[in-house]
């Protein structure tokens, strides 16, 4: 384990380090060795660390680490940076100059996973960690100047110098004199993940009998084939659905439907639902049969009108105009309801029976932490004696309640509380866009609501389901139909602690290595106190158009690659002479 010092006064806090087993220390000074050496006690540092095999260098300046070393030898797995300085009196500015030529700078010998070391007297850092808080501008914005460099602060705990065996700090205003470090901080930082500009992608399905491809659209680009419910996934996601599935087949005889499901539907939606859908325009991956030819199709008209195609954009937004003909319509999925609907029409569907489907579903929405345009729903589907459902219902929920808090009880102490509710009461509960959706497709009887004692979407509590009844007289009139659909993200999110939807969407291991395969755990944040910038913009709306709100929100995620996290209209203006 390599290990770089920056910045020694006295060489003290290396020579504490060094001798550690499996570690080779490389101790660095900006001053020359015949003045460092007159400090006091650097002499006897610098030879106990050349006799234990560490190397010492003089003369290093930290803004261009990468001259002093050799390209076998220029990674670093930690570098550490103790109460830099500008020296004199500077100020600030220059000592946040400094910070951000040594955060470029160390970014080119750090190895990939490898951490840097800041330990910066209270206050200077600027973060809330920091007792008391400066005021932003009279700090040295540590987090910022280093996210310039692609760093976050990863982790910060108290510099105790007194634990340090033979530290002593040195070098107020450049002489060989000790400062105040009580309630001083180390800062750890570690890479950020790049921005992600995901290249457009085409899927390919099998799509009445031929294949056709059609372009996803760019928010999602990322988000499709990711495999989180694969059965060797060690995802969150997938450990609560394999979870709630035994806790639900220990009292239901149950189902797993795991045909493959088309990511497109078809059809007329309702109109209040256009804005919230991903519309697609499909490509013919083959030309048209000669007695398709002979029909007078073309590949055109058999997948959509062509008017229509002119009017879906890369993000999938639509301008439906009043009285225009669609023959077809194909979206990505909003819901797996209508899967859910084919399954009780099957000729080999068992009423009592509990069937289980689980997939990805679809839907534009506005931009908050808990607000997701894709994420995984799971939906029970049961067909029982009509008079009965009420009390199905109550022990679907009271399984479901068990398996959740089992799970949570393994994560953390923090109270959570789940409960059925009427849907005709809407005051104790946040509409989130989850409900507000479900409850366009059909006629909701029921909600899941969750609510814990940790910060979350709203302190009245959180929808994570919705329960739905139906007739079914297919085949007996005695028979009512429960559907049940859950949002497998949300309750993931809820259970672990995660108040950000894009969190489970990342690919970085710090994420992913929190979760062993089978296990739930509290998710402990490995970016803290990130910088965040408030921006205005105002815009003419061209004549004609009305402002979709939900469409800007999705243009907002795409070109912002999903930095943007929330969204306010503060205020629309209409002019009086124009109209516009």
């Amino acid at each position: 384990r390599r290990v770089l010092l920056i910045g020694e006064g006295n060489f003290s806090f290396a020579a504490s380090l060094c001798g550690a087993e499996g570690t080779h220390v490389v101790a660095t000074c900006y001053e020359s060795e015949e003045k460092v050496s007159g400090c006091g006690g650097a002499a006897e540092n610098i030879q106990r660390l050349r006799e234990k095999g560490a190397e010492v260098m003089f003369s290093v300046d930290c803004t261009k680490l990468k001259d002093y070393f050799l390209p076998g030898k220029i990674e670093f797995d930690c570098i550490y940076f103790n109460f830099p300085h500008c020296g004199r009196k500077a100020g600030v500015v220059k000592n946040r100059e400094l910070l951000a030529h040594f955060f470029h700078s160390s970014s080119e010998v750090l190895s990939e996973e490898g951490e840097v070391h800041v330990a910066l007297c209270n206050g200077q850092g600027g973060t809330p960690a920091d007792q008391p808080q400066r005021e932003w501008h009279n700090s040295w914005q540590i987090v910022a100047v280093a996210a310039g460099a692609g760093f976050i602060l990863s982790n910060v705990h108290p510099f105790k110098a007194e634990t340090i065996h033979g530290y002593k700090c040195t070098g107020y205003r450049s002489q060989d004199k000790s400062f105040c470090v009580e309630g001083a901080l180390n800062h750890i930082f570690t890479r950020s993940m790049p921005l992600s500009y995901c290249k457009p992608m085409s899927c390919q399905i099998e799509l009445e009998n031929r294949k056709v491809s059609f372009q996803v659209p760019q928010v999602l680009v990322d988000k499709i084939n990711r495999g989180f419910l694969e059965p060797n996934s060690n995802h969150p996601v997938q450990t609560l659905k394999e979870k709630l599935t035994i806790e639900l087949g220990q009292a239901f005889p149950l189902q797993n439907i795991d045909s493959c499901l088309s990511l497109l539907h078809q059809g007329q939606l309702n109109v209040v639902c256009h804005s919230n859908i991903f519309w697609i325009i499909l490509n013919p991956e083959e030309t048209p049969s000669t007695e398709e030819m002979s029909n007078g199709l073309t590949n055109a008209v058999l997948f959509h009108h062509v008017d229509f195609c002119k009017d879906v954009d890369k993000n999938g937004c639509v301008n439906v105009q009043e009285g225009c003909h669609i023959s077809k319509q194909y979206y990505l999925r909003p819901s797996l309801l209508p899967y859910a609907q084919a399954v009780i029409q099957r000729g080999a569907f068992l009423p009592e029976t509990l069937y289980v489907i689980s997939g990805l579903v679809f839907r534009k929405c506005f931009i908050t932490p808990y607000s997701m345009p894709v994420f995984h729903e799971m939906v029970f589907v049961s067909a029982i004696n009509r008079g009965t459902e009420k009390s199905y219902i109550q022990m679907l929920v009271n399984n479901i309640k068990t398996s959740i808090h089992s799970l949570h009880q393994t994560v953390s102490s923090f109270k959570l509380s789940i409960n059925l509710q009427e849907a005709t009461s809407f005051e104790t509960i946040e509409l989130n866009d989850f409900v507000a959706f479900e409850s366009q497709l059909s006629k909701i009887q029921y909600l899941i609501c969750m609510d814990t004692d940790t910060s979350g979407p709203n302190e009245k509590g959180c929808c994570v389901g919705v329960i739905r009844t139906a007739d079914y007289e297919l085949v007996s009139s005695e028979l009512v139909i429960v559907f049940a659909s859950l949002n497998l993200d949300l309750l993931a999110m809820l259970i672990c602690g995660i108040h950000d939807w894009r969190m489970l969407w990342t690919s970085d291991n710090r994420f992913l290595h929190q979760f062993p395969r089978g296990e739930l755990r509290l998710f402990r944040s490995f970016s803290l106190y990130s910088p965040s910038y408030v921006h205005d913009v105002s815009f003419w709306i061209p004549d004609g158009e009305q402002f979709d709100e939900v469409a800007f929100h999705t243009i907002a995620r795409q070109v912002s690659c999903e930095m943007v996290t929330s969204i306010q209209l503060v205020d629309s203006f209409q002019q009086s002479e124009t109209g516009r």
